[in-house]
């Protein structure tokens, strides 16, 4: 474990603290604290609701800076599916973000674990990991899911999303060479930077 230089980024105000996990494949998962928007990665991962009708936190951000070409997707996307099941994510085109896709994540609330909540969390991770596959995405940049009004405590969360994507990682079939999750604020990068030290 080791502290890395910045990586590939729309703007360098994005890192305060950077932390990496190398595996044997040569993939990797970065740790950043900052704002996701500035990412350029080939995909980004956007917390959304099930509705796919934009909010607050991470959504709201992401409408915000990609601009109205991701809802008019999102909205075409609606009109073919309905609403996005829990625990599954759908592609749009990343708008004015330093991104090709954006893709868009239905996490579950938190209600007590016992309500299959560490599944369909976990879901998210293999649905945006799959879609990224299909796309040929070599970088791809997560929020912390569900861990916002969702509710989902931050030290599950992190465990289950880390697990998730090293596992993805160490697939020597995978296209995708270094998922980077971007936190928000000192805490949530303090929990999953100690979540990452016990990935092996």
């Amino acid at each position: 474990m080791k502290t890395s230089p910045l990586w590939r980024l729309a703007t360098e105000q994005i890192v305060m603290d950077s932390m990496v996990w190398n595996n044997s494949l040569g993939r990797r998962i970065s740790l950043r604290e900052g704002d996701i928007t500035r990412l350029a990665a080939d995909a980004i991962v956007n917390a959304a609701n099930s509705a796919l009708a934009g909010g607050g936190g991470v959504d709201g951000a992401i409408h915000r800076a990609g601009g109205p070409e991701i809802m008019r997707e999102l909205d075409a996307i609606r009109r073919r599916i309905g609403r996005c099941p829990t625990g599954s994510a759908v592609a749009t085109g990343a708008g004015n973000l330093s991104a090709k896709f954006v893709f868009h994540a239905v996490g579950p609330v938190y209600r007590d674990g016992s309500h299959g909540e560490p599944e369909l969390l976990a879901s998210c991770y293999r649905a945006c990991l799959e879609l990224a596959e299909e796309r040929g995405v070599r970088t791809i940049g997560f929020p912390a899911i569900s861990t916002g009004v969702y509710g989902y405590p931050l030290e599950e969360a992190a465990r289950i999303a880390l697990r998730e994507v090293a596992s993805h990682l160490n697939r020597p079939e995978s296209a995708v060479e270094e998922a980077v999750f971007v936190l928000f604020g000192k805490p949530a990068y303090q929990v999953y930077a100690a979540a990452l030290g016990g990935i092996h």
